[in-house]
């Protein structure tokens, strides 16, 4: 297969659990200290050597392209100042990738978001970051550790953390056979062999939960074609990736790091508590 460059970001939807910041904010520009949620998954991707940026956005989300793209205005009435080096972070990253954005009309799922990407991924393998899972490693980022186990089982790669039973409602949940691989610590891999999306604690099939964090192959897509609404109605990317799990083509990975729920309030400013203190260190 390819060698991955493409990183995709599902950024549709309405963010609803930050109304009324959400109303003309998108959740994902929403900053933790200074920076972006949806900043921080690209840093995440240039690290890891993707260079290609696929957003699929939605009504009311222009800011984010905006966010990555010269600001000829503001940097004339800054340069010179000592206001200047506030942009040089993102002056490094609009240098680093590219972006490029598609619309998803209809709100019908994470999977439906995924496919509404394929006209900016194509036929090769990509990344996907959901923006609102911070993640905070102290070596290699989330998907710098991913692309690792890629590379080396050149499949699907799903990141995954233990959780209490009783929050199984809120994630997808897998379960497998440990792969024995020297390079990794001792049931970091998993052969997955179910999924279930946000099943009941008692149907939970185990305790490790699919963060917002994947690499998939273009076979995906074709998959995702064929998916049934699901849960909630809409188009599930677990259910796709069960088809794939069904044939092998799965592997879970508990990674290395810290991640934070972004989605909610209590995630949202645990990481901006967390973030602050670790740059007053």
């Amino acid at each position: 297969m390819n060698k991955l460059k493409k990183c995709l970001f599902p950024a549709a939807g309405y963010g609803t659990r930050f109304l009324p910041a959400t109303k003309a904010i998108p959740k994902e520009m929403l900053p933790v200290l200074t920076k972006p949620l949806l900043q921080y998954g690209v840093e995440e991707a240039i690290e890891a050597g993707l260079e290609t940026m696929a957003i699929v956005t939605g009504r009311g989300k222009r800011s984010i392209e905006d966010h990555f793209d010269i600001s000829y205005e503001l940097e004339h009435q800054i340069k010179g100042t000592s206001k200047e080096n506030y942009l040089t972070e993102i002056r490094s990253v609009i240098n680093a990738c590219t972006f490029s954005y598609t619309r998803q009309v209809e709100m019908k799922g994470l999977g439906h978001a995924i496919l509404t990407g394929e006209t900016l991924i194509g036929n090769e393998p990509f990344g996907v970051v959901l923006a609102d899972d911070l993640c905070d490693c102290e070596r290699e980022g989330v998907l710098t550790q991913m692309v690792n186990i890629y590379e080396k089982y050149k499949c699907c790669v799903v990141a995954v953390e233990e959780i209490p039973k009783e929050e199984s409602k809120k994630y997808g949940v897998i379960s497998g056979d440990v792969i024995k691989d020297e390079s990794y610590k001792a049931g970091a891999l998993v052969r997955v062999n179910d999924m279930v999306e946000k099943p009941e604690p008692q149907d939970a099939p185990s305790n490790l939960a699919i963060i917002g964090r994947y690499i998939l192959t273009p076979d995906i897509f074709e998959v995702l074609r064929d998916t049934q609404p699901g849960k909630g109605g809409e188009i599930q990317i677990t259910d796709a990736l069960l088809e794939m799990a069904k044939i092998g083509k799965v592997v879970a990975y508990k990674f290395d790091g810290k991640r934070f729920d972004c989605g909610s309030v209590d995630g949202f400013v645990e990481a901006t508590n967390y973030f602050y203190e670790k740059i007053q260190a």
